[in-house]
């Protein structure tokens, strides 16, 4: 069965709601992290730290520059991420759906790819 990762976005406004109420939210996704183990569906659930405790290394010129967070103009931010064992995008798009998110927050829905469909070149000059 393909894979699918339910990418949680959200904005600084989100992140403040869901703090403010953070025993129901997080009893809430407790909730439905136990749904997707029943339906044995849930393959990882990781939750990421705060933006400005990481870096951006950037490749827009000639040599990467690292800039410690946090990130002033950027509006969405990933919090975190399910990673789905599912028939189809539908079925990941369902369980989305039932996320208990705060109002105004995104998740995003991407199937991973298969190691068969990663290019060739790639194999061959080791960025596999």
């Amino acid at each position: 069965m393909p894979k699918y990762m339910l990418i949680m976005r959200g904005t600084d406004e989100t992140n403040a709601a869901m703090m403010a109420s953070i025993d129901e939210a997080m009893a809430a996704t407790g909730r439905f992290i136990e749904e997707m183990i029943k339906a044995d569906v849930l393959l990882a659930a990781e939750g990421l730290d705060d933006p400005g405790r990481g870096v951006v290394v950037d490749f827009g010129g000639e040599a990467p520059v690292v800039t410690d967070g946090p990130y002033g103009e950027t509006r969405e931010l990933f919090g975190g991420y399910f990673l789905l064992d599912v028939a189809t995008k539908q079925e990941a798009v369902e369980w989305a759906r039932r996320f208990p998110a705060v109002r105004g927050s995104k998740i995003e829905v991407r199937r991973v790819a298969e190691a068969d469909e990663v290019p060739q070149a790639a194999e061959s000059d080791g960025r596999v």
